[in-house]
């Protein structure tokens, strides 16, 4: 039986991401003005190569939320939480929202995004916190 790798392989172009989201974070645009979510060396939309690193918006809003009460196997949070994607424009992002609970979150609440190391898995988790 092999050992499985200890840390799993890079998540190139997405780890660069999740930690610029402490600092308020950037999505992708093309010449065409599509926004997307790195990495990207390619437009999913027009597939243009000419790509620019654009600022994420301070402020998003709530495009949709859910509660959870079930947590996924090994993922370490201790439910209920609320999960998100965030309108931020060209872009959507999806994370946990912290400090917030269902009933006090709607669509078009707005938060900010943040970053934070998952205590189970280590890995990078996209947040948001109330505006």
């Amino acid at each position: 039986m092999s050992d499985p790798e200890p840390d799993g392989p890079a998540d190139t172009g997405y780890d660069e991401w999740a930690d610029s989201l402490a600092e308020g974070g950037y999505y992708i645009e093309c010449a065409n003005g599509h926004g997307n979510l790195p990495p990207r060396r390619v437009c999913p939309d027009c597939g243009s190569t000419d790509l620019s690193e654009e600022p994420l918006p301070d402020t998003g809003e709530v495009a949709t939320f859910s509660e959870v009460h079930v947590a996924p196997s090994g993922f370490g949070e201790e439910p209920p939480y609320v999960t998100a994607v965030i309108d931020f424009g060209l872009v959507r992002v999806t994370g946990i929202v912290r400090e917030l609970s269902a009933d006090e979150i709607g669509i078009g609440t707005a938060v900010r995004p943040d970053v934070e190391r998952n205590d189970a898995t280590g890995k990078r988790l996209v947040v948001f916190r109330p505006a």
